[in-house]
Parts: structure tokens; sequence; C-alpha cells
């Protein structure tokens, strides 16, 4: 529960507006000491139910009458600076961080939208992660960690990341981009985001208006012009951003980018799709860097299970193996904080012929696994043998059922 039982009762029989006020302060507050990334209000028949997504499962954990509705999204409407009067139309907006003590919160959006039973309303938690800066501290493997330093040394090339939103592609490349500051000083960094999620001293960060002029596109175009060393792209999103992007890799930037895509295989394809020439796609292309995001099992509430003794698809490796448990710290998730899978993809030798031939995605993957390639799966075991996630969480992640 997300509200003390004496508070919650408080809240309920006095909806006043002050009690309103120390109820959405507590709910705003309880989320941030939790962690959570988002804090849902969803409005029911007979009830407002809050919940909280942790470590990118939403959760529920707590409810209110009905009554109290209205008040709760006028009260985060006043906080967002968005139209009280209106409540017939979606309003996005940005809660104030007035708290000088809290240094944890980067920034807090919030976005309401009228549904048949009220408003809803969503506020997303941005944090300071001070630990998650440099390349060494997001837990790849020291196999990716190497690659990923060897692209940072080069003067040209592209470098794709993929994976699901909440992967923490954002965190990735902002820790790229650092890297290359600290190893490399004196070079020019740009980055086109929308929005601008990480602050990252040192490079010039632009804000992209999707439904305005300055686009993808049109800002890609008038930066190649300023001489920049190394771009940044927060997403690929159409055949003409695609292509700029790629010409940029081919003319003595180095450029860092997502791309929808659920394998490093299927990244290739996309580019193909989009028009872009296949080899232009090889020239361009340094690796793909396809991660996830598992749940970290709750220190305190973990429990050991006997080890699998027969191998079957998806069981652990030999070793130790926890499955969750359940505990008032954690939620009653059984998880707490989440760590980083992935797996990278350089585009030479067979893969390159491939692409090139315009093969599909079948023949891509098993080029791949005859090289030993090390799927996203296979780099997940190494966390289910140290005890820190669950076989389950792992399968869940990787879509194995």
């Amino acid at each position: 529960m997300a509200v003390s039982h004496d508070k919650k009762r408080r809240y309920e029989q006095e909806a006043d507006a002050a009690n309103i006020v120390s109820l959405v302060n507590d709910l705003l507050e309880t989320a941030i000491e939790s962690g959570a990334s988002d804090i849902h209000f969803e409005p029911t028949e007979s009830h407002l139910i809050v919940k909280f997504r942790l470590d990118g499962v939403l959760n529920p954990v707590d409810r209110f009458p009905k009554a109290l509705c209205d008040n709760v999204i006028a009260r985060l409407k006043v906080l967002g600076g968005l139209l009280t009067y209106r409540n017939d139309i979606p309003q996005e907006g940005r809660i104030l961080i007035s708290n000088a003590e809290n240094k944890a919160v980067l920034d807090q959006r919030l976005a309401v939208f009228p549904t048949i039973h009220g408003q809803r309303a969503v506020v997303r938690l941005f944090y300071r992660h001070k630990e998650l800066t440099d390349l060494e501290q997001l837990g790849f493997s020291r196999h990716i960690l190497d690659n990923l330093k060897r692209f940072t040394a080069k003067s040209e090339g592209v470098l794709l990341l993929t994976g699901p939103a909440g992967s923490g592609k954002s965190t990735t490349m902002a820790a790229v981009l650092r890297h290359i500051m600290s190893k490399f000083p004196g070079k020019s960094i740009v980055t086109l985001e929308d929005p601008v999620e990480i602050r990252i001293d040192g490079a010039t960060q632009v804000q992209i208006s999707p439904h305005g002029e300055m686009t993808y596109p049109t800002a890609l175009r008038s930066l190649l012009r300023q001489d920049p060393q190394v771009l940044m792209i927060g997403e690929i999103r159409d055949a003409e951003t695609a292509k700029i992007a790629i010409e940029a890799g081919l003319t003595g930037h180095l450029l860092v980018s997502t791309l929808h895509s659920g394998t490093p295989a299927g990244a290739f394809l996309r580019l193909l799709e989009m028009g872009i020439e296949p080899y232009q796609v090889t020239s361009s292309i340094s690796a793909v860097l396809n991660q996830r995001l598992v749940r970290r099992l709750c220190p305190k509430c973990k429990k050991a299970v006997p080890p699998i003794k027969k191998t079957e698809p998806g069981a652990p490796a030999k070793g130790a193996a926890f499955e969750a448990v359940g505990c008032e710290d954690c939620f009653n998730t059984g998880y707490k904080g989440r760590v980083l899978i992935a797996e990278m993809v350089r585009l030479d030798g067979r893969l390159r012929e491939a692409v090139l031939a315009k093969d599909d995605a079948s023949r891509l993957e098993a080029i791949l696994a005859d090289q030993g390639h090390a799927n996203i799966l296979e780099d997940g075991k190494r966390l289910v043998e140290q005890g820190i996630t669950a076989q389950e969480e792992l399968n869940k992640v990787c879509g194995i059922v």
C-alpha cells in the first residue's frame, strides 16, 4: 500500500483541498522512494486505482473512492500547469521539482487523457542515475564492452541500438558519448532527441519537435554543415532520417542511434525496407547492439531452488538458481531493480555478404548461429547462474513461453 491506513482513512473522510494536496504529495514521494518510473491514476466505475511501474512492471499499489478522482486529477493538473477547466481533451505538462532536498529526480512529466470513467493521468519520473554514467557501470559483458570501446575510437561509422521502450537505450547512448568525451577530448558532439531525457555535459543537445518545423531530417541536414564529429539521433523513425544518418556515417561522422527492431538481424532488414541500398548498409553500419532489462531478484526475499539435473530448453545452466518470493521491501513483487542483458553484432564476413544479397532474417540468424554468436538469452544465463535474476524472468523478457 502506497499510503498508510491512517492517512488513507483521513483522506477518504475529509476530502478537502488540504488533504487532496497531501494525498498527491504522499503518492509522488512514495513513488520516488520506491524507484517507480511511472505513476498511473486510473479511474474505474467505482474507484481510483493507483499503480506504480516498478522495474518495468505495472503494479497496483492503492485504491481510493471514486469521489476523490476529480480532485486528485485536478491537483495534478495544477502541479503540471494544465487547464483545470478542460476535462475533454488530452493535455501534457511538466511538474516542477520544488523540493531542493530531492536531487534524485531530474524531471516529472504529466499526461492527462479523458476516458468514460473520468480523466486518466500518468506521471513519468526521470531519475539522476549517477551510477549509470560510464560504460563500465552498465553491466555489459566484457566482450560487448570491449567492442563498444573499439567503436568509440573510430572516426566514422554507425552504431544502432535496438530493443523495446524502456530497455535502457538512452542510458547506453549517453554513456557512449561520455566515454568519447573522456577518452577523446575536443571532439564536437551533437545530439538530436525527442525529448532530451539525459543531460550530457560537454555535448550540444537539440530538442526535436516532430509536429513542428524542427524535425529529425531538417535538423540533421543543417547540423551536418556545422562540422560535428559525433552525432546522436534519438531514433531513426523514417526512411528520410535513415538515409541522412547512413550518409553521415559514410562521410566522416561517428553516429549513434536507435531503431525499432527485436533483433540485430531485423535491424539490417529494416534499413533495407526503408530503401537504403545494401552496399550503404554494409559500408556504414559498424555494429548493432540489442539490449533488454531484466528484473533483479530482491536480495531480502529471494529463495534458492534445487538445480535442474536434466538440461531442457530454457532451463538454467549449472550453478545456483533462485526464484522470486516477495516481501514488503519489494512491494511483494520478488524483484528490486533491473540489470542489463545484451548482444552485439558486428557487420563483417559472411553476414556482410548476406546483407548484400538481401537474404531474409532466418538466413542472417543462421549465419550468426554458425559463427557462435551469443544471443541475448545466452547473455542472460550468466545472471541466472550468479543468482541475480530468475530463469522465469529471463524467459519472459526474451519471449520464451
